[in-house]
């Protein structure tokens, strides 16, 4: 349900994304101080160890799962990393529990307000939880059209092996027709967003527009060589990001 990285003070519960799994960040794990941050990496319901546990696949749900976590943890206050709809799901719980979040970093992050799909993008997504295919396109695509077919291929045998078809459709609608933004603009928490140059869908401009609009003390950085997952493409500098943005 959780895997768990670390022995620091300073807390972190990593969501992970749509394609994704809390066991599933590709080798940015290993590059992660777990002497300075001790972080928390879960699954939602619907995915990884999780993936036959029914719910409603909101994120309201995701943020009251996540605070119970931290609960557990007996993590009063803690920073929180999203990952594409983790973004989303990250300012769901800043929005319920503003008191306990620290910092907030988005990796390729879906805004409180959703994104701006076209009929034909809201149709590939819309496909994807019944066709293997659509989620190859997608993720070739928000990667520049750039990266091996073998790592294709590994990134959608684990998104179809680690969610559930019902959570994968149902979390669609959540972050891709997300409206909450009311409740999160004029945040003052810390916030980092981190965006790949080679990244069509999650650019800089729908950042500056979003975040950076939303949160005063909003800032952007644009890796260079990667694309919509970093943590797979240029997961040493995501790590060097993430930690000097959190210390």
């Amino acid at each position: 349900m959780v895997t768990l990285h670390g022995s620091g003070e300073h807390k972190v519960i990593a969501l992970h994304g749509w394609f994704g799994s809390g066991d599933e960040w590709g080798s940015l794990p290993r590059y992660l101080d777990g002497t300075a941050f001790s972080y928390a990496f879960p699954d939602y319901r619907g995915y990884g160890a999780r993936r036959d546990e029914t719910g409603d696949y909101t994120l309201a749900e995701i943020s009251a799962d996540v605070l119970a976590l931290a609960d557990d943890l007996d993590w009063d206050t803690f920073s929180l990393i999203g990952h594409s709809m983790g973004g989303a799901a990250a300012q769901r719980i800043l929005a319920d529990a503003p008191d306990r979040v620290r910092k907030l970093v988005g990796v390729a992050p879906i805004p409180a307000s959703g994104f701006p799909f076209d009929e034909a993008g809201w149709a590939l997504f819309s496909g994807a939880a019944d066709s293997p295919d659509n989620r190859r396109i997608i993720i070739d695509f928000t990667t520049g059209n750039r990266n091996t077919g073998t790592w294709l291929d590994a990134m959608v045998a684990h998104s179809v092996a680690s969610s559930s078809r019902d959570a994968f459709a149902a979390y669609l609608a959540e972050w891709g027709r997300a409206d909450f933004e009311a409740e999160i603009i004029g945040s003052p928490v810390p916030v980092k967003v981190i965006v790949g140059e080679h990244d069509p869908a999650v650019a800089p401009a729908l950042m500056e527009a979003t975040f950076l609009a939303h949160y005063p003390n909003a800032e952007l950085c644009v890796v260079p060589n990667a694309g919509h997952y970093p943590m797979h493409e240029t997961p040493v500098h995501l790590a060097t990001e993430l930690e000097a943005f959190l210390a």
